[in-house]
């Protein structure tokens, strides 16, 4: 357990900054990438440790470690995909443009590549890290370990609490613009009744003219004023319903500017057009 844990953390940390140079590479910036927001990523830190467990002994033959690392990291992908998904309603990244995908899980492209990283771990780089590893006394790795888990585990729990409150604020969001949607259209049909009502007033003059009745120039200029009384009071409330918006959408979130950075693709499947609008607002307003 003491040997897992410790191959554990130490590929964690090496598949950050695998994810961090990538995103330099493509991006030409610094990118905090991972589901967590310390330098690790867990899913790099199984895997390995999966790999390494499982396929170590078929370090000699190549083509079958290949194949087998394609496997094993293909399968881990797509069930962690899967599970974000499930537990968060939101679909992490997506490979549904890449050719020969999964779901959108995986792709042919990158299981590959992660087959590739795998022979040059096994074969190149694990040697080294079990050296040194066996050079670090148990009582200092133990420490370590320890302390790694703590701070692992509330990076876990701050992350949680993002999501959390992300997804409540994506609700939220959905329902304001609900409101101003119906707000909008009964503001519209307000607006539409004052226009016929000035185009019936040809006929309600010459009425007027006729009979030249007092009353019912007073009945029609009480209506007309308890429409004007109504369109006021829509516009108000759609005036506020937006300010609403605004004032949710530019409340500061710790952690969702990272995590919205980190996954460019990422989707919520309950509240789909409520992301893409605080995503458009967090681009264009740089918070």
């Amino acid at each position: 357990m003491y040997l897992f844990l410790c191959i554990f953390f130490v590929y964690a940390f090496l598949g950050w900054c695998t994810e961090v140079s990538y995103a330099a590479l493509v991006t030409g910036r610094f990118v905090n990438r991972g589901f967590l927001n310390g330098p690790v990523c867990p899913i790099y830190g199984f895997g390995a440790a999966v790999v390494l467990a499982c396929l170590e002994p078929l370090a000699e033959n190549l083509p079958l470690l290949f194949a087998g690392s394609v496997l094993l990291t293909s399968a881990l992908e797509w069930l962690t995909g899967f599970l974000l998904e499930k537990l968060f309603h939101q679909r992490w990244w997506d490979y549904s443009d890449e050719p020969f995908n999964l779901n959108g899980y995986i792709c042919l492209r990158f299981s590959l590549a992660w087959g590739l990283a795998c022979l040059f771990v096994v074969k190149l780089l694990h040697p080294s890290v079990l050296l040194a590893l066996r050079l670090l006394p148990k009582g200092v790795g133990s420490v370590l370990l320890a302390l790694s888990g703590v701070v692992m585990a509330v990076d876990l729990a701050a992350t949680l609490r993002t999501i959390a409150h992300i997804n409540r604020s994506l609700g939220q969001i959905d329902e304001l613009a609900e409101k101003i949607r119906q707000a909008s259209n009964e503001f519209g049909e307000n607006l539409a009744e004052r226009v016929l009502d000035a185009a019936e007033r040809g006929e309600e003059i010459r009425g007027e003219l006729a009979e030249r009745s007092e009353s019912l120039r007073e009945e029609r200029a009480e209506r007309r004023e308890e429409r004007l009384q109504r369109w006021a009071e829509r516009q108000e409330e759609l005036l506020q319903l937006h300010q609403r918006l605004r004032a949710l959408m530019d409340a500061p979130v710790w952690g969702q500017q990272r995590l919205m950075t980190a996954f460019p693709k990422l989707r919520s499947l309950d509240h789909g057009q409520a992301l893409e609008r605080l995503r458009r607002r967090m681009d264009r307003f740089g918070h």
